[in-house]
């Protein structure tokens, strides 16, 4: 939610950028920050910096991630587990027919979508960012199914400007 390391380290005024500072200012700095990283860095290093922002990767979803693989060792039933846990994994888990496994934080047909990391942004913020909030999916997602995956950002509320809904897609890494 606040600008952590791995995203101050771009130097391009993060350091200014204070835990008690207004979220709008947040919002825009970190806009700013997924720019200059989207103009940098290719999309492989940027999914991978991203992701290793991901918070929350312990406590309570850590240990229902590890229950849902101890309880359910066929990947199947893992998945129809993990889609009945909205704690840890949102409105949805479902394998795709290209043997995907999406995961999606709301329902489609709303009028809007809110990112709860930056709901002051006040314009869609890049893509680049979202790859936190798939990295924390990814890594209980990756407990709980007991596979290596990769992730895509398919689409997110802050992404499209508030449009859609979060959406990652993960693919088994053999």
């Amino acid at each position: 939610m606040y600008p952590t390391g791995c995203c101050r380290q771009d130097n391009g005024g993060g350091d200014l950028i204070k835990k008690g500072d207004k979220p709008e200012k947040k919002a825009e700095w970190l806009s700013g920050a997924m720019d200059r990283m989207d103009s940098l860095l290719d999309e492989k290093t940027r999914c991978i910096v991203r992701e290793a922002c991901a918070c929350c990767l312990g406590g309570k979803r850590l240990e229902i991630s590890k229950k849902i693989a101890k309880e359910n060792p066929n990947l199947e039933d893992a998945i129809k587990a993990a889609n009945e846990t909205p704690y840890v994994f949102g409105h949805g888990v479902s394998r795709q027919q290209d043997g995907s496994i999406l995961v999606s934080f709301e329902e489609d047909g709303k009028d809007s979508y809110c990112c709860v990391c930056l709901p002051k942004a006040k314009e869609a913020v890049s893509i680049t960012y979202c790859y936190c909030c798939g990295g924390h999916i990814k890594h209980h997602l990756q407990v709980a199914l007991n596979r290596k995956l990769s992730c895509t950002a398919v689409d997110t509320a802050l992404a499209s400007g508030g449009r859609s809904p979060c959406k990652f897609a993960f693919t088994i890494v053999e």
